[in-house]
C-alpha cells in the first residue's frame, strides 16, 4: 500500500536537512553576573551577548559538532550569591564560564572555578588583584584593570582638568576602594594635586548629606569616585541641590546609562572612564545591530566585552579541539588571536587581554561622549 506525504512532512524534512546537525552532547557555558537587581545594567547584556554568539554559532554549526548552551547564574554582583552561583554552576556541570561581572563575586567565585578546572573569562571585572597573585590559572578577561583606569582618571584630572585639590569617594568595595587606592598612589607620586578628603561611604544610603559637608569644608575642586552608578545617581543629585558645582570623575562603574536615567539633567558634565570606543570596527557594529535586531534596543555597558569573552572561549575550544580540558583551552587563549568586536585580541599569561584599554567618556545632551 502507498501513502501520500502530507504537504508538511517534505517541509519538515527539507527543514531538518537544512539545519545543522549537532552530536548529542552539548557545550554548556554558564554566564554567572547581575542578572537582577541594581546592577543588572551591567550584567544583563553580558547575558544577551552570550546567546547571540551561542546563536549565531549553532546556525553555523556549532563547535566541534556540538550544540552551544547558555547557562546563566544570578549573582546581583554581591559575592556570598557569587559563590552560590558559581557552586550551582560546577554542579550543572557547565564546560566554561563567561563571568563573573562585579570584581567582589568574581573574586569570591574563583577558588571554586580553580578547583573545578573551569576556564572563566570576565567581561568586566576589573581588580589587578584577580591575575596578578597567580592563584586562577584559569581566569581570563576581555576588560583592562583597575590600576589602568585609575591613572586614566588620574591624570585626566591632573593634566586636562589642572585640579590641585582632590576629594577621593569610595563606596569600600573592592572594586571602587580599589581604584580609589590606585588613583590616591598616583596623585601623590605626581606631586601634582593635593589629597583633601578621602571616604568611604555606606552603599544603599539615602542620604549623603555628611560626607557632602566634609567635601564643601575640604575645599576640593574635584570629586573622584571609585563605586557604581546607584551610589553616584545619589551622590551629583545631592551635589546639586546644595550648589556643589565641582567636577566629578568616576569610573566604568558609572559609565552607564542607567546612572544618566537615574541622575537625569544633574548627570549632564559627569566624566567617567569605560572601555576604549571601539564602534568604528565593522565587527562591533555587526554585533550591535545584532542586539538591536533580536531585543529591539541598542546593547548596554560591557555587551562588547561579553560577546568578545563567549566568542575567544568558543573559538579556543573549537582551535583547542577540545570543550573539557581547560589547560589546552587557556593555552590556545594565550596563543592565538581571535577577531572580535574589540578587535583582534589574545591574552597575556595572566589573563588580561592584550591591547584593551579604557577612554574618558562624558555626558552631553544626556549621553556618553568620548572626551576628545
Amino acid at each position: 500500500m502507498f501513502f501520500r506525504l502530507k504537504p508538511l512532512v517534505p517541509a519538515l524534512i527539507a527543514a531538518c536537512l537544512a539545519a545543522p546537525a549537532f552530536a548529542a552532547d552539548v557545550i554548556r557555558i554558564g554566564v554567572g553576573g547581575a542578572h537582577t537587581g541594581d546592577l543588572a545594567s551591567y550584567g544583563v547584556p553580558s547575558l544577551n551577548a552570550a546567546r547571540i554568539v551561542a546563536e549565531e554559532i549553532n546556525a553555523a554549526g556549532g563547535i566541534l559538532g556540538m550544540r552551544v548552551e547558555i547557562v546563566p547564574q544570578d549573582d546581583q554582583c554581591k559575592p556570598e550569591m557569587g559563590t552560590n552561583a558559581a557552586t550551582k554552576l560546577v554542579s550543572d556541570k557547565v564546560n566554561a564560564v563567561v563571568g563573573h561581572i562585579c570584581s567582589g563575586p568574581t573574586k569570591a567565585v574563583l577558588p571554586i572555578y580553580t578547583e573545578a578546572r573551569l576556564v572563566a573569562i570576565s567581561p568586566s571585572a576589573t581588580s589587578p588583584e584577580l591575575t596578578t597573585d597567580g592563584n586562577a590559572p584559569y581566569f581570563f578577561r576581555t576588560i583592562a584593570r583597575d590600576d589602568q583606569q585609575a591613572q586614566l582618571g588620574a591624570t585626566f584630572a591632573l593634566d586636562t582638568l589642572n585640579v590641585k585639590k582632590i576629594a577621593l569617594i569610595h563606596d569600600k568595595g573592592d572594586y571602587g576602594k580599589g581604584y580609589i587606592d590606585y588613583a590616591k598612589a598616583y596623585i601623590e607620586k605626581s606631586g601634582k594635586a593635593r589629597i583633601v578628603l578621602y571616604e568611604g561611604i555606606t552603599v544603599g544610603a539615602v542620604d549623603y548629606s555628611a560626607i557632602l559637608q566634609k567635601l564643601r569644608q575640604s575645599g576640593a575642586d574635584l570629586i573622584m569616585f571609585g563605586g557604581y552608578h546607584p551610589e553616584a545617581s545619589k551622590l551629583v543629585q545631592q551635589m546639586h541641590r546644595r550648589r556643589i558645582a565641582i567636577p566629578f570623575l568616576s569610573d566604568d562603574g558609572v559609565k552607564d546609562d542607567q546612572f544618566i536615567k537615574v541622575a537625569g539633567k544633574d548627570a549632564e558634565g559627569v566624566f567617567a572612564s569605560g572601555p576604549k570606543d571601539v564602534t568604528a570596527l565593522a565587527m562591533n557594529k555587526a554585533a550591535r545591530d545584532a542586539h538591536i535586531k533580536k531585543f529591539g534596543s541598542e546593547p548596554g555597558a560591557f555587551y562588547d566585552n561579553g560577546y568578545a569573552a563567549t566568542l575567544a572561549l568558543l573559538k579556543a575550544m573549537e582551535k583547542a579541539g577540545t570543550a573539557t580540558d581547560a589547560d589546552k583551552i587557556a593555552e590556545t587563549l594565550r596563543t592565538n588571536l581571535v577577531d572580535t568586536p574589540l578587535g583582534s585580541i589574545k591574552f597575556g599569561r595572566t589573563g588580561d587581554a592584550e591591547g584593551i584599554g579604557f577612554d574618558i567618556y562624558t555626558v552631553k545632551n544626556g549621553k556618553f561622549v568620548v572626551v576628545n
